[in-house]
């Protein structure tokens, strides 16, 4: 399994993917889940992949061969067209495989980020699905997630928008990884970070992070302590005992209701049997 997420904002792109593999508890090890593909001057292009890891490096094989081909991303005309030649890359790798894969009783599981910007248009961002086919980022929903997303979103949610500036989203995507780290075994240093600037045209801020990471360490020491101080000045619950409850428990002899817990009590005459 893996985490990765990515965001389009106003002033660029952030990509952030961590390096786990997990074929067992006794089979985890490493492997980059960010390619770049670059162009100076003409464009830059990130893609992070989860799922099947077999499946993913066939599909970035695949790119990353194209070069030289009429259609490839290095001779795209836009971004969009970029995605499609990606899902078609998705859908080459379905045919070959995909029937040996049911065969061995195994998914065709992989999911894939795609962003990055052409000269002459804007930055844009795509979630590209095991067929092939995609979903752009918007300005009401500027980030996707693949892999292990549910204990990174909530900070996400909370804090990311479009106007965001791109420190503070590195900031954010961190904490999210961090999140993550921590509640899930199967997403694991060391990290990918690339942070694009809108017009550049070139990669200026990448940083591979490790435990060893003054900044990562900061961020995991900090938030856990921030999280633990904000939880301790929230108010406790207040119990009134002389007010009645909105919704009182069943009484004896009285039928349940729907939406109240059920009150057992124990049978005296069966106790003393």
């Amino acid at each position: 399994m893996t985490y990765c997420v990515a965001m389009r904002l106003d002033a660029g792109l952030v990509f952030l993917s961590d390096s786990r593999t997990n074929a067992g508890v006794d089979a985890i090890s490493t492997a980059r889940k960010m390619t770049v593909f670059e162009e100076p001057g003409d464009r830059v292009m990130v893609l992070l992949t989860a799922g099947n890891l077999a499946i993913s490096q066939s599909v970035r094989q695949i790119l990353a061969e194209n070069h030289d081909e009429k259609r490839s991303l290095w001779n795209a005309r836009d971004m969009f067209e970029a995605a499609s030649i990606v899902g078609e890359a998705v859908r080459q790798v379905h045919k070959r495989d995909a029937h040996a894969l049911r065969d061995a009783g195994i998914e065709f599981n992989v999911s894939l980020v795609f962003g990055g910007q052409i000269r002459g248009e804007r930055v844009r961002l795509f979630n590209i699905y095991a067929a092939g086919n995609f979903v752009e980022a918007t300005p009401e929903n500027c980030y996707f997630q693949i892999g292990e997303a549910k204990y990174g979103k909530p900070i996400i949610d909370r804090v990311v928008h479009p106007s965001l500036p791109l420190g503070e989203a590195a900031k954010c995507a961190l904490i999210s990884m961090d999140s993550t780290l921590k509640s899930n075994i199967s997403v694991g240093l060391p990290l990918d970070l690339l942070v694009y600037e809108a017009d550049s045209l070139r990669v200026t801020r990448f940083v591979n992070i490790d435990e060893r990471n003054t900044y990562f360490r900061m961020i995991r020491d900090t938030w856990g302590h921030r999280l633990r101080q904000v939880f301790g000045e929230i108010q406790n619950p207040e119990w009134n005992p002389t007010e009645p409850a909105e919704f009182p428990l069943a009484r004896a002899g009285e039928p349940d209701c729907w939406g109240q817990p059920v009150r057992a009590r124990r049978n005296p005459s069966r106790t003393q049997e």
